[in-house]
């Protein structure tokens, strides 16, 4: 080997570890996001039935997120490592260079291995059949891809090479479909900054009927305004609307019932089907309508009707 590949050894070492660690990232990022696109469209009443459409939003916003910082990182080491073995021919007989290859494949399959054996593992707990048919498809797209790819490499001959040629841009389409598909299920971030907005609202309202319900059991009437509920020994300050600064809207039903009103104006509608009266509805799969279905609401200025039972909700003093 010449002196100058020698020089550029340690250089290489540390690209092919490079190589490996965005490897097993990109693979185990590119896992989670299909494995997340596979459970919100085939929801299992078995396993997901309190499980909320968003709830899966947090794992695919953590997968699209290695797979647009790492993957680009992946892809250009790879690349440059394959342009310097063009340009120098005598490196492909490097022991270095194939004893990391293969530590690559050995990394890359003990994170398969542990996918496959998690996917298993939840169809042996009964998970439908498609679910465990379209992840199992998924391991062995990932598993197939990495492991030609990098044979393909030790071997470098062949039509073997030509169809790496073909795999490589293959490949790079996958992952930026992976990724488009994570923004179609999410939201791009200024959807999803609403969306936060929302819940902060939501977490607001769900605050102050707590707060509301409180001082009933305490005075035995509702606060003529929210103020009134706020309290400088236990702290507690009514929230005001985290996008707008604004307070909340607070009005105390008329009639012989206990009730009250909040009203907050929303950035987007979660009511399926848009509908402006939401009836209460049996559990359905991934929790439509039993996460937060007291709280549902639609896009604009939105009121939620409450009625205090006082049998539910005695007097403290009574107990």
């Amino acid at each position: 080997m010449s002196e100058a590949n020698n020089k550029n050894l340690p250089r290489d070492t540390f690209l092919y570890l490079l190589a490996i660690i965005t490897l097993v990232v990109v693979a185990v990022g590119f896992g989670m996001a299909v494995f997340n696109y596979i459970d919100f469209y085939f929801p299992d009443p078995a396993t997901d039935y309190y499980r909320s459409a968003s709830s899966y939003e947090g794992a695919i916003r953590q997968a699209m997120a290695m797979l647009i910082v790492v993957f680009p990182v992946f892809f250009w080491v790879s690349r440059f490592l394959r342009k310097d073995v063009r340009l120098h021919p005598e490196k492909k007989e490097l022991k270095i260079r194939k004893w990391l290859l293969y530590l690559t494949l050995f990394a890359a399959a003990l994170v398969i291995i542990g996918d496959f054996v998690t996917v298993v593992n939840n169809f042996l707990r009964g998970e439908l059949t498609t679910r465990f048919a379209l992840k199992a498809l998924t391991i062995f797209f990932i598993s197939g891809s990495v492991f030609y790819y990098y044979l393909a490499q030790l071997k470098e001959k062949g039509s073997g090479t030509l169809f790496l040629k073909y795999l490589t841009p293959f490949i790079v389409a996958v992952v930026i479909a992976a990724v488009g598909w994570g923004f179609a299920v999410i939201g791009s971030p200024f959807a999803q900054r609403e969306k936060r907005f929302d819940e902060k609202r939501v977490q607001d309202l769900q605050t102050i009927q707590n707060q509301i319900i409180y001082y009933w059991q305490s005075k035995q009437s509702l606060p003529l305004i929210l103020s009134d509920l706020e309290d400088t020994i236990s702290g507690f300050k009514v929230p005001l609307d985290s996008q707008s600064g604004e307070e909340y809207e607070y009005s105390v039903s008329r009639g012989d019932e206990v009730g009250f009103e909040l009203c907050a104006v929303f950035n987007n509608s979660d009511i399926s089907g848009v509908e402006t009266n939401v009836v209460v509805k049996p559990v359905a799969p991934r929790g439509e309508y039993y996460t937060n279905e007291n709280w549902q609401h639609d896009a604009g200025r939105y009121c939620f009707e409450r009625t205090i039972d006082p049998d539910l909700y005695p007097s403290i003093k009574q107990k």
